[in-house]
């Protein structure tokens, strides 16, 4: 009777002295974390570089989208670099997938991301056609199993695709026009598509375009209802007084109001009616010695909000009540001339910092667990140059 209780009592001690199993079905592998912008170069490509377990990035892998990049024009028809794209999310993660798009051959590519290794990409099938010209923004509703897209040269405008793991992309729908009146490639940044985002019950397909003032011509925010049939091919336009150059979007959570910034003066905290579609303004917040303040994200951790300017480097906390400054963060000490999307995850920031043939493109980690401080300037000059653009994180 004694010696089965001795016998278990051994081996539960030389368990106890094994050295511990880092995955098992039953004991996985903490969530591996990765960061993610397109090249956006003839060749487009994906770049993936893995988060350490200090936030800190490490070189990682570069997968071919199987399209061609592209960049914008400015007011003097040169490339409008570091701000290629002229919109915010060229790439965006949803699930274990990451989609990119391919401006040059008006095309989105999807690609998923290995269970192993979140830097391990695979191209999944061709590039899906895209029913306009130069794409530049993707949004992915893993609720409605859609992603949909925007358009902004001469022939510009909105169009979905349903997605799904099993199937893949499926063919895009007819493009809910824009009269922009642009070329392609177009010229910027007024006057154009800057970005295509889901509301928070992914009920509503929201489209940021910027005004042009120097023509009087007002941004607006297009609102697509979405159903079981798709999203709708009608949307309520709508302009929310004391902006004009409507940019980088985020959904505020909890709430149906969308921080945005406005290359003008700074931010705006705007509320879109549920019933409406009607945009109002709730804050303005001016951003002294602002250049270029175009992009903003929203830790979905923190429910913290910045903003990001790729003439200054600096990353400006702002409050998502009405746009007003809480702190800013002086990052000149890199050498970069200013961030462009970013992504807030936790305690950090990360954001691309494009190149400009002179200075090296980088990703910059912030650490904003306090008033804010540079963690790293992660150079990708091996990679990456003045057309990269986007960034998403896998968290």
């Amino acid at each position: 009777m004694h010696a089965p209780s001795s016998l278990s009592f051994f081996f539960v001690s030389l368990l106890a002295l094994a050295p511990e199993v880092s995955s098992s079905p039953c004991n996985p592998k903490p969530q591996e974390k990765a960061v993610y912008f397109i090249t956006n170069e003839e060749v487009n490509a994906v770049a993936a570089l893995p988060i350490g377990p200090d936030g800190k990035l490490s070189k990682g892998t570069v997968t071919e989208t199987g399209g061609a990049g592209s960049f914008g024009l400015n007011s003097t028809l040169l490339p409008a670099t570091p701000d290629a794209l002229i919109s915010q999310s060229a790439i965006t993660v949803s699930g274990k997938h990451v989609f990119a798009v391919n401006a040059g051959s008006n095309s989105l590519s999807v690609l998923s991301i290995s269970h192993s290794d979140p830097t391990k990409l695979k191209l999944l099938g061709e590039p899906a056609a895209v029913p306009g010209e130069f794409v530049n923004t993707v949004a992915v509703s893993a609720k409605n199993g859609l992603a949909c897209v925007a358009t902004t040269g001469s022939v510009a405008g909105v169009s979905c695709a349903p997605f799904s793991k099993k199937k893949g992309l499926g063919k895009f729908d007819a493009l809910r026009p824009f009269e922009l009146e642009q070329s392609t490639p177009p010229v910027g940044p007024a006057n154009t598509v800057s970005q295509v985002l889901f509301n928070e019950d992914e009920s509503v397909l929201y489209a940021i375009v910027k005004g042009n003032p120097a023509v009087g011509r007002a941004g607006f925010v297009s609102s697509f209802p979405v159903s079981e049939g798709g999203v709708s091919q009608d949307g309520t336009r709508s302009s929310a007084s004391g902006t004009d150059i409507l940019f980088g979007s985020q959904v505020i959570p909890g709430t149906n109001n969308l921080l945005v910034t406005d290359p003008g003066f700074g931010s705006a905290i705007i509320s879109i009616d549920p019933a409406t579609h009607e945009a109002t303004t709730i804050g303005l917040g001016e951003v002294e010695g602002q250049s270029a303040t175009c992009w903003s994200t929203i830790s979905p951790d923190t429910g913290r909000a910045f903003i990001t300017d790729f003439g200054v480097n600096r990353l400006i906390e702002v409050s998502v009540e009405d746009a007003s400054i809480i702190s800013i963060t002086d990052l000149s000490e890199t050498g970069a001339l200013g961030l462009t999307d970013a992504r807030a995850v936790g305690d950090f920031v990360y954001a691309l910092a494009a190149g400009n043939g002179t200075v090296e493109a980088a990703v910059t980690v912030v650490d904003v667990s306090g008033e804010g401080s540079l963690l790293q300037h992660f150079g990708v000059g091996d990679i990456a140059g003045t057309r990269a653009q986007g960034l998403a994180v896998l968290v």
